[in-house]
């Protein structure tokens, strides 16, 4: 079997700097999904999703912004161009004759991240584009937006704000439409904020991790304030998918802890995990609150795939004043999948895709300190 061309071999190059769509066409039934797909003419008067985006990857590569970057850097934006409309073909909704795409942003942050894992892309690389996806469209009328900062501080400390600005640019001159001249002038103030708040190319600093984890949580909080660290009790939150090895790692790296354990609650219960769950997690919560009440550390293990899901454990535990560790625990597809098939109870394996569709990596953001595993291969990245 011939092994389809990579990101680096589409991604175009000088001097000529030529894009070879019909290439691009072949190695990604995503971009041939986008085919068809009608989008507002007001906006996108150039046609359906493919067409743009093949114009909005043909201007990032006319930007001799994008042309001065570093290789790998370019090839990261080309893979973000290729993708920032990726779940369009599902959010897309005619009515009226009046074509909407709500929505379109957060789905394609979840549709690029389980399509790049598929792909074996690494895991800081995958984050860094499905960030700027879910956040694509913020440049466009920045300044409107009273929550810049927090939106501003959160891409620079998962991606970078200058390659916001630039995909924007790329997007806004791939189109054909009459306010194209405004939103290019407002990519320009977005950059100049992000520059005048010290995260344009660079993580946005914080003077610790628990002013950081208080900064998010907390609207009008001054991110400079050096919030007083009045914690009490340790937590570790974990997240994956099944299979994905958190019974180990808790075997490994807090061993004598507490566990909190919704596949042990689901067992104590007899509840299947692909049936009501309510149950489990109203026990679950109630055994959490016993240990913050005594102050005695433990681990919540649950696969936790969604930050909605996640900030009720961790919301839970700030309110006992817990310094939190989050651990995303990773692996291969095929890995995972063939662990989970291992188990003396394996979860059905549709139950395992419904999940990683839904899958948010944890970002540094969520808790004081924020840690990624690769089980595959034990490596782990402190945040």
């Amino acid at each position: 079997m011939v092994d389809r061309p990579t990101f680096e071999q589409l991604c175009p190059n000088g001097p000529e700097w030529t894009l070879d769509w019909d290439a691009v066409r072949a190695a990604f039934p995503w971009v041939r999904a986008l085919e068809g797909v009608p989008q507002d003419p007001l906006h996108h008067a150039e046609g359906d999703v493919a067409t743009h985006t093949r114009m909005a990857c043909e201007a990032l590569a006319s930007l001799p912004e994008w042309r001065a970057r570093p290789e790998s850097d370019r090839v990261r934006l080309f893979a973000t161009v290729l993708l920032h409309d990726v779940a369009k073909p599902f959010r897309t909704q005619v009515t009226d004759g009046r074509i909407t795409a709500h929505g379109h942003s957060r789905a394609g942050d979840l549709m690029a991240r389980t399509l790049l894992w598929e792909m074996g892309r690494p895991i800081a690389w995958r984050e860094h584009v499905a960030a700027l996806i879910r956040h694509h469209q913020v440049p466009f009328w920045a300044l409107e937006r009273p929550d810049l900062d927090r939106i501003a501080f959160r891409v620079s400390l998962l991606a970078r704000n200058d390659d916001l600005a630039t995909l924007a640019r790329a997007d806004i001159l791939g189109r054909v439409c009459s306010d194209a001249d405004v939103v290019l002038e407002n990519i320009a103030l977005f950059e100049e904020y992000c520059r005048e708040r010290a995260c344009l190319d660079r993580p946005r600093e914080f003077p610790s991790g628990h002013a950081r984890f208080q900064y998010f949580r907390t609207p009008g909080r001054d991110p400079s304030y050096a919030a007083y660290d009045d914690t009490r009790v340790e937590v570790t939150v974990l997240s994956g998918l099944p299979g994905v090895g958190k019974d180990h790692w808790i075997a490994t790296h807090r061993p004598g802890w507490r566990v909190v354990s919704l596949d042990a609650v689901r067992q104590r219960l007899g509840i299947a995990p692909d049936g009501d769950q309510r149950a489990v997690a109203a026990a679950a919560f109630e055994e959490a609150r016993v240990l913050l009440r005594a102050g005695e550390p433990f681990v919540w293990n649950a696969t936790n795939i969604s930050q909605q899901i996640r900030e009720r454990c961790i919301g839970l535990a700030a309110d006992y004043r817990a310094r939190i560790t989050l651990v995303g625990l990773e692996a291969p597809k095929n890995v995972i999948h063939a662990r989970n098939q291992t188990r003396p109870d394996p979860v059905p394996a549709a139950v395992i895709d419904r999940l990683a569709a839904k899958w948010e990596a944890v970002d540094v953001t969520e808790a004081h300190v924020v840690e990624v595993v690769d089980t595959s291969r034990a490596d782990i990245a402190l945040r």
